[in-house]
């Protein structure tokens, strides 16, 4: 079978990812904190076999999305003046702790809010205050929250306990060495790998009353879009065109 159908096949599907990943960056313009992916490419079985009078000549299987990196370049703040949004200016990211999983996950986006929580009340000496029957008294404290059940950590790695609710909060800022790979979650969320090294303080400062926007440029991604249909075009035409240089030849052979 002629090459050319499995390279021009592999090209369609390819795009197809390619357009896929652009759709959702333009889904997400304006999505506060919310950072784009960029497709890359990579060449399959890539070779070369030996031409007329020893000349060497490329030969491959066409190419494959290699993977799509993350973008995380800062972008634009925008002034909401709500006393529980937060951006960062600079590098870093906000923690997230989910109670129910222990999970630590890692976001741009600080649209946050308050959350009752209740927990067993101590006395000022730790010690657990208990009622007239001997039951566990519990009190009412409000968390910082990003309105999907996990606390936002302060700039101690704990959860963010809320006492004035106009006052500007501890909100941490953490990072790390290597953000390149980190794996993406639900709810514009990020979570670490290997690779990415120990977590750290970050260097960026928090910002109450404004939120960062996407830097999802949409004139960008529509222009990747075209390129894309257009890649994928040319691919189909590839299968049109070999499909007709087989049926010549087996007609010539007939």
């Amino acid at each position: 079978m002629n090459s050319s159908f499995y390279t021009a096949a592999v090209g369609a599907a390819q795009q197809q990812q390619r357009m896929n990943v652009q759709a959702n960056n333009i889904a997400n313009v304006n999505t506060y904190g919310f950072k784009a992916q960029k497709p890359s490419f990579s060449s399959l079985m890539y070779g070369n076999v030996a031409g007329a009078e020893g000349v060497e000549l490329p030969r491959g299987s066409g190419a494959r999305m290699s993977m799509a990196g993350t973008d995380f370049s800062g972008s634009a703040l925008a002034e909401t003046g709500q006393k529980q949004d937060y951006a960062i200016v600079g590098n870093g990211f906000f923690g997230l702790y989910d109670p129910t999983s222990g999970e630590v996950s890692y976001s741009r986006d600080g649209s946050f809010t308050l959350s009752e929580f209740q927990r067993q009340k101590l006395s000022a000496d730790g010690e657990q205050e208990l009622d007239e029957e001997g039951r566990p008294m519990l009190e009412t404290v409000f968390m910082l929250s990003d309105g999907m059940g996990r606390f936002v950590l302060n700039d101690k790695g704990a959860v963010t306990e809320v006492k004035d609710r106009e006052a500007k909060q501890p909100v941490g800022v953490f990072d790390f060495v290597n953000t390149d790979g980190m794996l993406r979650m639900g709810d514009n969320r990020y979570i670490p790998v290997e690779k990415n090294g120990q977590v750290r303080f970050g260097t960026g400062t928090v910002r109450q009353g404004a939120l960062e926007t996407s830097n999802s440029d949409l004139a960008e991604q529509m222009t990747k879009v075209i390129e894309a249909q257009r890649s994928f075009s040319y691919n189909l035409k590839m299968v049109t065109v070999s499909d007709e240089i087989e049926t010549t030849v087996n007609n010539l052979r007939s």
